[in-house]
């Protein structure tokens, strides 16, 4: 699994509170500076299949320039078998998580250990990084966790249907992206969608409100922490603009059709295979596209928005990466953090191979990152001074979760006044901050 999976359920809380409570490297003090570190490290991370492969070659690589140090690695770990082994006190020595929304959990429950005391030990400067970056690797001051690649969210179309449809290049705006998904959807005789030019539904792959929200410029909280998704007019504009959608191909064709397609992550990706010709995903799609579809003719560009200005941003997350609080052995754990979120080789290595974006200035500015154009559109993208990200929270993406609930119901009809529906939500993302927290 990649990116979108099931986000970690505020229950999951409950184990972060006892990973909180259980004794671990927090209450050992660190390494004097140069000491000599060895042993065994075990690695959990979520890639699978050639991912997996990716991380296992700078793994490798590791172990060669720190022999004394053995990582085992265990792949296919997402988010909620790695919470839930913390709070059991068997979790990793290093966990690698696909999201950001964990950070401010982690940070605020002390699931994954305050990493400062390590950076100033051995003057690791955070002045390598971009300001996004360092933003979604701390909660309240608390840096518990460290950048490993990133991924931007952008447009993808396929370049063969638009010739079809007449149509010169990718829309910039909301009103041109609906023309254009009207003008390439395709449909039998009775109605049912054969290819959809866009396929609008929240939970379609990609499609979430984290992820869009950019367009329209959504903010999530405010500067006192509460939530400003019912006070901002932007997530108006962009619900009744998707809503628009759904009813113009009608909500029940659309599930008829989405549950009619394949896997996001497999060979039967319906972007892939020319079912959806526009479809919203991060860079990484680039490589599953060249390497499932090799005769798909996509293009890549940014979102189109709500106002010219935001045009050319995005939404931009990260994997991150952290010392468990049950680490058996933090030092050796702490060494392999550290190549792999500022060697500049690594980091490069790992970047071509998965397509993901680097997350040092070295790494971006590298001669040898491969930046072929669909790739420099995503960076582009990530570089971008209006490009966001989502907000940490103590209650990690509950707020975001709520949100998503009300977007479906609103999206399948169930919602008929949608001021007072996302009024709603802000009360009851209100709520659950307060207990997260």
């Amino acid at each position: 699994m990649r990116r979108i999976v099931p986000l970690i359920p505020l229950l999951t809380a409950v184990a972060l509170l006892a990973a909180a409570c259980t004794p671990g490297p927090k209450d050992k003090p660190i390494a004097d500076p140069g000491a000599d570190v060895s042993g065994t490290v075990e690695f959990w991370h979520f890639f699978t299949d050639r991912e997996a492969t990716a991380i296992d070659g700078v793994v490798a690589d590791f172990q060669a320039s720190h022999p004394k140090i053995k990582v085992v690695v265990k792949s296919g770990q997402d988010d909620s078998k790695m919470t839930q082994a913390i709070g059991g006190g068997q979790g990793p020595d290093v966990g690698l998580s696909y999201s950001t929304d964990i950070v401010g959990q982690f940070c605020a429950s002390g699931a994954w250990l305050d990493l400062g005391q390590y950076l100033t030990r051995d003057k690791v400067s955070l002045d390598g990084f971009p300001q996004t970056v360092k933003e979604y690797t701390q909660y309240k001051n608390k840096r518990c966790a460290m950048p490993v690649l990133a991924d931007a969210y952008g447009l993808y179309y396929n370049k063969k249907l638009f010739a079809e449809a007449g149509i010169a290049g990718p829309p910039k705006t909301l009103d041109e992206f609906a023309d254009a998904a009207k003008k390439l959807t395709k449909r039998s005789a009775d109605g049912t969608i054969q290819v959809a030019g866009f396929l609008p539904l929240w939970g379609f792959y990609e499609n979430a409100p984290s992820h869009l929200g950019p367009m329209v410029g959504g903010q999530w909280l405010k500067g006192d922490g509460t939530s400003a998704i019912g006070g901002d007019p932007a997530w108006q504009t962009l619900l009744k603009w998707q809503k628009d959608l759904v009813d113009w191909y009608g909500y029940d064709k659309l599930e008829a059709f989405r549950a009619s397609l394949g896997d996001e992550y497999s060979d039967a990706n319906a972007f892939q295979k020319g079912q959806v010709a526009m479809n919203f995903d991060g860079e990484y799609r680039i490589a599953f596209a060249k390497d499932q579809a090799p005769d798909l003719q996509f293009g890549v560009a940014p979102m189109p928005t709500s106002s010219p200005d935001r045009y050319g941003s995005g939404y931009v997350t990260g994997n991150v990466i952290g010392i468990s609080r049950t680490a058996k052995n933090p030092e050796a754990a702490w060494e392999l953090i550290k190549y792999l979120t500022t060697d500049t080789k690594a980091i490069v290595k790992l970047a071509n191979t998965l397509k993901n974006i680097p997350t040092t200035k070295d790494a971006l500015a590298s001669p040898d990152l491969h930046l072929d154009p669909e790739f420099k559109v995503f960076v582009d993208i990530f570089n971008h001074p209006k490009t966001s990200t989502t907000p940490p929270s103590s209650a990690g993406p509950a707020y975001q979760e709520t949100f998503q609930t009300f977007c479906d119901t609103w999206q399948s009809g169930g919602a008929a006044d949608l001021g007072k529906g996302l009024s709603d939500v802000d009360k009851q993302v209100n709520s659950l901050l307060q207990l997260g927290g």
